[in-house]
């Protein structure tokens, strides 16, 4: 099973789409690996810095449709090899979220309300998030303040999810 803790990165803007995820002339590229140093670099967010904000970074908050445009393995492949496993929003382009729980990745969704919470507290500080993963449990943690949030998966989601993707989930059935 991925990681799910670490560094969050937060990215405050709706609509994060496929493209400002891994630019589509990337996509000719032949391994994950190559597409390490361009995730994120199209991205219309002020103030954001692809070279140096990523870095060091697991985990992305983010606000509504997340993984939204075209549909392609790629925009979850360039989080994997940047070590982001886990990616926390209200609401995510439908295909987008298979793939990520395809590559036993997780694309979890908390209420809107939660996500503005989580930004008002944390966004504005070096914030750690420890994923519980049996207990359905994220815990973030920034100076003196700690705060846990309840998370739910479906029951695939989280085979796939243990399994360390589809085709290890595959293998393992069929």
């Amino acid at each position: 099973m991925k990681n799910f803790s670490g560094k969050v990165l937060f990215l405050n803007r709706s609509d994060i789409n496929t493209d400002e995820i891994i630019p589509a002339r990337y996509l000719t590229e032949n391994t994950k690996e190559a597409l390490k140093p361009y995730l994120l670099e199209d991205i219309n967010l002020e103030g954001f810095d692809n070279k140096k904000d990523i870095e060091g970074k697991a985990v992305i908050i983010t606000r509504e449709n997340f993984g939204c445009g075209s549909s392609r393995e790629h925009a979850p492949w360039a989080f994997e090899v940047n070590d982001i496993n886990l990616v926390i929003a209200p609401s995510f382009a439908r295909i987008y979220k298979r793939n990520m729980f395809n590559c036993g990745m997780m694309a979890v969704e908390l209420p809107a309300e939660t996500i503005d919470q989580i930004f008002s507290v944390f966004s504005n500080h070096d914030t750690d998030l420890e994923t519980v993963f049996n207990d359905g449990l994220f815990i973030l943690t920034a100076a003196n303040i700690m705060e846990s949030f309840e998370f739910r998966i479906s029951g695939f989601d989280r085979a796939l999810v243990e399994a360390g993707g589809w085709v290890d989930y595959a293998d393992s059935k069929y």
